[in-house]
């Protein structure tokens, strides 16, 4: 949860230059599988689409302004993005221009925000040119 709050962080500071989405996945710690012992929530592996959509309900509350949508019973977003079972993207103009590592051990929020600091550097530096004609 301390990650997903950090994340939260980086949404919130980024909201003018960046949308933000949550995808979310298979559970990783189902409560009737291999479960963390800091788990906030008990949350069962899912068996229908309902299960998974009331348990993205749960990460809304946890991300609040920030989109969650969840991927299909075949995981085909999971499958596409190796996202199992976090992972960060950027994407531009329908291209990925950031690819983090895979969680839990490759997810860095601090790469994250590194990568969008220096986008708004960007942004600001084009924004200041100034035309002489």
């Amino acid at each position: 949860m301390a990650r997903l709050k950090a994340f939260q962080g980086v949404v919130q500071q980024n909201a003018d230059i960046a949308d933000s989405v949550v995808v979310y996945i298979e559970e990783a710690h189902p409560s009737d599988g291999w479960m963390s012992t800091d788990a906030p929530y008990q949350i069962p592996k899912h068996r229908c689409l309902e299960d998974r959509l009331s348990a993205a309900q749960l990460m809304h509350l946890e991300v609040p302004g920030c989109l969650v949508v969840v991927d299909s019973m075949e995981n085909s977003s999971n499958a596409a993005y190796g996202a199992y079972f976090d992972r960060l993207y950027i994407l531009q103009e329908g291209k990925i221009v950031y690819q983090g590592g895979r969680g839990p051990e490759g997810y860095r929020i601090s790469e994250l925000r590194d990568w969008l600091d220096q986008y708004r550097k960007r942004l600001r530096k084009s924004n200041n040119l100034v035309i002489h004609v």
